[in-house]
């Protein structure tokens, strides 16, 4: 119990700013900080989509965006190539590409995989030159650096950061230890 009080905890409140899955009224809100060429978060992903699916309504995920520019040379335009998509009413699909498609994240390998969701790729190309959706990465990034996050993946669970594994049987333990 004194681990909980002392473990770091969520500065900023998961809210509709938020790109959510899940139920708004779940017992248990999983946040990721993540990177899309980060190879652990890569590793994550699968699980956490397990988790999801084993976990139902009881659970709301969110993803937040802490790109590691200075060891992923890509990582901050995937997350603006994100952002993008979700300007279209796309940033899961686009999530899930990146993440399926982690040694294909130069620009033009991001305009292939917004042709190959469908989206307007003339509108898409432009906010990316134009870098529209960077200060949401940035806001995304400082907000886990106030909460203490300083590698990727992390993620809290209820607010509080989860300081074990991320393989499935963790994971899906303190999710579960998580619930009411």
């Amino acid at each position: 119990m004194t681990e909980l009080l002392h473990a770091p905890r969520l500065t900023v409140p998961v809210s509709e700013r938020d790109h959510l899955k899940g139920s708004p009224t779940a017992s248990v809100t999983l946040v990721e900080y993540g990177d899309y060429q980060c190879p652990y978060c890569g590793a994550a992903h699968p699980i956490v989509k397990e988790v999801q699916r084993l976990m139902g309504d009881e659970l709301l995920f969110a993803f937040r965006h802490f790109p590691l520019t200075q060891v992923h040379r890509y990582a901050g335009i995937a997350a603006e190539a994100a952002e993008a998509a979700g300007a279209q009413g796309r940033f899961w699909e686009m999530h899930d590409e990146l993440f399926e498609h982690q040694d294909h994240l130069a620009p033009p390998d991001l305009l292939s995989h917004a042709e190959a969701l469908g989206l307007d790729v003339d509108r898409f190309a432009e906010e990316l030159e134009s870098r529209a959706h960077e200060p949401r990465v940035r806001e995304d990034f400082m907000s886990g650096i106030r909460s203490g996050v300083n590698g990727t993946p992390t993620f809290f669970i209820n607010d509080v950061r989860h300081n074990g594994g991320y393989d499935l049987a963790s994971l899906l333990d303190a999710v579960r230890s998580a619930a009411p």
